[in-house]
């Protein structure tokens, strides 16, 4: 893949700009669906969100499934209308267009999709032709737009294979170039990895780094996996039934996140597991002669100190690791240690560590 850095579209997109307007602001959104069933209430999808999506973010939208992330990325490209509210769109509310209108957003809108929705009659060329020949742009400047884009998601040897000669994460890309083509503001991701084994999963969230960076285009990613926010994401919200629980720069939500949903699904990517000879042997109380087992999360400038060690080397308290995990998040360190520390010392223990940046959870105590 080669970036595409002599695209006008990449000198024509301004770079994130925290202070300047969103690129897409969700404003008080509501959006119910009638009732299918007799006496039935209707079904609120979304209540009340407020959103704002920074121009060249990837902006990550987390939720389970029924959480109405699928309503409100249909919401950006008027496939729905708010209930009430507005879905402002680089300046303009989607919801007050007109058909002639909405034609233009989706196409400064572009969507790639779970299960490709590529037409299998045509090429992988032919389908990411397809919405400029709808647009009724001539043959000769589809050609100068599609050999550029079928060059920069790795496909320029696989313009000529149709759908069922592709693998799936080549099918994904053939989506993703054909998104594209248009060249939109913004990128629509609806669960597009989630049909992908791991390996794909990595290059395809590659490829779409690597557009954000060199387009300098806004992704805006539905997904239930923490995973692929983890990767990718500068941003990210978490939905839970219909509302905005929690949204942050990503860093900061993974590091200490605030709502239990949140928690719920970080405890996969985040979280350390303990052992079984731990947690049997846990209790709430600390009675004398008991052990504090603490969860101690690295995170900011302090994150690769060796803090435990100055612990004990400035205080003289012992600390016994039980479990750990270092990663990154963002591109930033990230870890995670759960240690014992005798109960008559874990004041000045956690003092000592708090003072460096650092948060302590007491989580139960061990004989």
């Amino acid at each position: 893949m080669q970036p595409l850095s002599t695209s006008p579209h990449a000198a024509s997109t301004p770079a994130t700009d925290p202070a300047g307007p969103p690129i897409v602001d969700f404003q008080s959104v509501t959006k119910r669906f009638p009732a299918t069933g007799e006496g039935a209430g209707d079904f609120v999808a979304l209540s009340d969100v407020d959103l704002s999506i920074r121009r060249g973010s990837i902006t990550g939208i987390i939720g389970r499934s029924g959480a109405g992330k699928s309503t409100l990325v249909r919401l950006v490209n008027g496939l729905e209308r708010p209930t009430s509210g507005r879905v402002v769109v680089d300046g303009t509310d989607v919801a007050a267009l007109d058909e002639k209108g909405l034609r233009a957003i989706r196409r400064s809108v572009g969507m790639i999709f779970q299960h490709f929705n590529l037409l299998s009659a045509r090429t992988a060329y032919g389908n990411v032709a397809l919405p400029l020949e709808i647009a009724g742009v001539p043959a000769g400047e589809i050609r100068k737009r599609i050999l550029p884009l079928l060059d920069l998601v790795g496909l320029s040897d696989r313009s000529s294979l149709y759908p069922a000669q592709l693998s799936g994460g080549q099918k994904q890309r053939v989506g993703i170039a054909r998104a594209l083509a248009t060249e939109p503001k913004v990128l629509l991701s609806d669960e597009a990895t989630s049909a992908l084994d791991p390996e794909t999963t990595r290059q395809v969230l590659a490829l779409l780094k690597q557009v954000n960076a060199d387009l300098g285009l806004t992704v805006l990613l539905i997904t239930h996996e923490m995973q692929v926010v983890r990767e990718i994401a500068s941003h990210v919200a978490v939905l839970d039934k219909g509302s905005i629980v929690e949204e942050g720069d990503t860093y900061s939500v993974f590091s200490r996140p605030a709502h239990e949903t949140t928690r719920a699904f970080l405890e996969g990517v985040t979280g350390v597991r303990l052992p079984a000879f731990v947690t049997s042997r846990m209790e709430s109380e600390a009675a004398a002669g008991r052990s504090a087992v603490v969860k101690v999360v690295f995170t900011g400038p302090t994150a690769t100190d060796p803090v435990l060690a100055h612990l004990g080397r400035d205080l003289g308290i012992d600390v016994n690791i039980l479990a750990g995990a270092v990663d990154e998040i963002s591109g930033k360190p990230f870890g995670t240690l759960v240690v014992a520390i005798d109960r008559e010392v874990l004041e000045p223990a956690r003092r000592f560590i708090e003072a460096r940046g650092l948060t302590c959870e007491v989580m139960g105590y061990v004989r």
